[in-house]
């Protein structure tokens, strides 16, 4: 038994200069274990919350000191003496003890890091790798299929815009997949050729100066939206590599940020008020003429009637992901089962507010056929966790950022690393992972 000996939180800041929460979690007469929560800028109102200190001027109330205060306190004494290594029972307890249906009353940042960190703690106290103590917790969820640990297919943002860019676009992220490579490293190599032949591309085309967004993505001014993608082919083709054959695209729409009335309200090149149906014909046109993959959150997430409709247009060409649709919760997910909305969901830990939470969530989703997509947020920092968590459930896909910013590398990083210690145990998905996309 991996008893719970000490609980301890503080207050520290991620990659946006943002209060956020890290715990540390102590078993018996071993090392403690530590996390760090990230924080979204681009949210689904469906997430569970986090608790910030709204009514205090400290940090013009963005700080976090009533969730680290309610780890120090009320969950450090519930927990005391609890089996770390037993996840569905640490997390239950977190949320009976939250009480609410979204964490908003101990904030799903105070609970997601006692989650993370009461798991680091049990691999410590083991003696094992925290990816090998994360597969075993995985293998525990209940359902009927159990992936082979496997290292996953990046999926790399170019260009940011919307909420990451200061709104220079209306779509979210132009993104690339390199879906020829035969190994992560690879895969990598591939990543930081592009990047890098972008960068010179917008110099070139005068866009001197062009700063990155939230996630280290260009976040140049251009035109139009679908300037965004024309750049990242060339940028492929200027790297010596295949558009579609060897590095594909992949599209982070965010419509829920431009969704109103009824109504999708694009601004480029001109201000256009679409709906639904002309938001998926305006897709359904990039992708017949570019080699995109995959696209999140092409529409709000509420727009179920039109979800159901792009999924029918759409759903046998590319992977359509739900992020703000699904938050990473099960209830939402099965709807869309139920309803044939989507065919990927991305998981976002901070979205369900424990680990536990979140891998039923993505046992549902391979269950059922649902592509899992492990996804950073916008408010990162050097926490690696969602890399052994995309290793350790062989998840297939994770999206963390862009090839640069030190809190996106940290990941990337952890996943070379990880291919090198478990070398001969576990294999690069690469483009398996999208069917017949």
């Amino acid at each position: 038994m991996c008893r719970i000996e000490r609980i301890h939180a503080r207050e520290v800041f991620d990659s946006r200069g943002m209060p956020t929460v890290e715990v540390e979690v102590t078993c018996a007469g071993s090392r403690p274990g530590r996390a760090i929560v990230p924080s979204g800028a681009s949210t689904g109102k469906y997430e569970s919350v986090e608790l910030r200190d709204r009514d205090s001027p400290r940090l013009d109330g963005t700080g976090v000191a009533r969730a680290v205060e309610n780890v120090c306190g009320e969950i450090a004494a519930a927990l005391k003496g609890a089996d770390a290594s037993d996840q569905q029972d640490i997390d239950r307890r977190l949320c009976d003890l939250d009480g609410t249906d979204n964490k908003r009353r101990l904030g799903a940042n105070a609970t997601l890091g006692v989650s993370l960190a009461a798991a680091y703690a049990a691999a410590e106290a083991q003696g094992i790798s925290f990816v090998d103590h994360l597969n075993r917790v995985w293998r525990s969820v209940p359902g009927t299929v159990n992936p082979a640990m496997s290292l996953p297919l990046p999926m790399v943002n170019m260009i940011s815009g919307g909420l990451h860019a200061g709104g220079n676009l209306d779509i979210q992220d132009v993104l690339i997949l390199p879906v020829g490579a035969g190994s992560f490293r690879q895969a990598w190599e591939w990543v930081i050729s592009v990047y890098r032949r972008l960068g010179r591309l917008l110099s070139d085309e005068g866009y001197e100066g062009h700063l990155v967004g939230d996630e280290g993505g260009y976040g140049p001014r251009l035109k139009n939206n679908e300037d965004g993608i024309r750049f990242v082919v060339s940028a492929i083709e200027s790297a010596g590599l295949e558009p579609g054959e060897q590095v594909a695209i992949g599209l982070d729409v965010a419509a829920s940020h431009f969704y109103r009335d009824g109504s999708y309200h694009l601004s480029k090149p001109t201000e256009a008020n679409l709906t639904a149906d002309a938001m998926i014909d305006l897709l359904d046109d990039w992708v017949a003429r570019y080699p995109i993959v995959s696209i999140e959150d092409a529409l709000g997430e509420d727009d179920w009637n039109g979800w159901k409709r792009l999924t029918d247009r759409l759903g046998s060409k590319v992977q359509l992901i739900g992020d703000d649709l699904f938050v990473t919760n099960r209830a939402r997910l099965q709807r869309g089962v139920e309803e044939g909305v989507g065919n990927s969901i991305l998981i976002k830990l901070n979205q369900a507010g424990t680990l536990w939470e979140t891998l039923e969530t993505m046992r549902l989703a391979i269950d059922r056929g649902y592509r899992p997509v492990i996804s950073a947020r916008s408010g990162e920092t050097e926490d690696t966790t969602i890399a052994d968590l995309a290793v350790a459930t062989g998840a297939g896909q994770i999206k963390v950022g862009s090839a640069a910013r030190s809190e996106r590398l940290a990941k990337y990083n952890q996943l070379l690393r990880l291919e090198e210690q478990l070398d001969g145990r576990i294999e690069f998905v690469g483009s398996k992972v999208l069917g017949g996309f």
